[in-house]
């Protein structure tokens, strides 16, 4: 697909009920150019599949669609096949629904925990002077945070990610060191937080609550399970869980600190 094309990625995902970011078609197309593929038949859009190489070791499958009226046709497996070829050698997560794991399995991934996606609706939280502008914090700083809970460098992707319009950034630092940030962005419902990171959950709720900030109203977090302080944060502010992913990987990744993820950064992208 063409870098103006992903934005029917995101139409897609929204009929799905996935809830994207209003901007995040043009994030993820900076962050993949050439890693959105679309299955056609007669010309027509009929499969959509993204495989985003971040290094030579690892790769993230997302958007795997078929359009419903061509479903269990196989062209879900053709496209599929396309995308693995992308991904080559590279170790491989998804976050997948939870009925298709058994397929996926069967493609060699191995589940690995479930992320919930928690919902609610937050009261408007007066400014929290503790907290900083992430666009005032080294990108490098960012940056190396970032490694200890995600398997591969995703330095395009972040930067942009940071940085698109109406995307809003805080962070916490203490004795200069970065001890939490995360971002909020609008989504087709609400506000979704993406990434939180943090170094306990007292640093997160700093974090969330500079997030959420005067505008409060409908808020979603992507909660690893078993991060139980991410979980134990999610449900004290009344969050519901709306649906869950299985996450899995084809092959070995480099170690994570799971504890620190409050909130994932995106399911299609990891």
């Amino acid at each position: 697909m063409r870098p103006e094309e992903v934005a029917l990625a995101a139409e897609w995902a929204a009929a799905e009920g996935w809830n994207p970011g209003l901007r995040d078609a043009s994030c993820f197309a900076a962050a993949a150019p050439d890693g959105f593929l679309l299955g056609e038949l007669a010309g027509v859009p009929a499969a959509i599949l993204s495989v985003t190489n971040y290094d030579e070791h690892f790769s993230f499958l997302g958007f795997y669609i078929v359009r419903p009226d061509l479903r269990g046709r196989g062209f879900g497996l053709r496209i599929w096949q396309s995308g693995m070829a992308r991904a080559g050698s590279r170790a491989i997560g998804l976050d997948g629904v939870v009925a298709q794991q058994d397929n996926y399995r069967k493609s060699g991934f191995v589940f690995a925990y479930s992320n919930i996606r928690y919902g609610g609706w937050v009261a408007p939280v007066v400014a929290t002077p503790t907290t900083v502008s992430l666009s005032e914090v080294s990108f490098d700083m960012i940056a190396r945070d970032d490694a200890r809970v995600f398997p591969a460098p995703r330095l395009t992707f972040l930067k942009t990610w940071i940085a698109a319009p109406r995307h809003v950034g805080r962070a916490l630092i203490r004795d200069r060191r970065l001890v939490a940030w995360g971002v909020i962005r609008p989504c087709r419902m609400g506000r979704k937080i993406g990434p939180l990171i943090a170094d306990d959950r007292d640093a997160a709720e700093t974090v969330f609550a500079a997030l959420v900030g005067p505008a409060g109203g409908q808020v979603f977090l992507d909660v690893p399970q078993p991060n139980g302080a991410a979980v134990a944060l999610a449900t004290a502010h009344k969050f519901a869980p709306v649906f869950e992913t299985a996450r899995m990987y084809s092959g070995q990744i480099r170690p994570v600190s799971l504890e620190r993820v409050f909130g994932v950064t995106t399911f299609e992208l990891g």
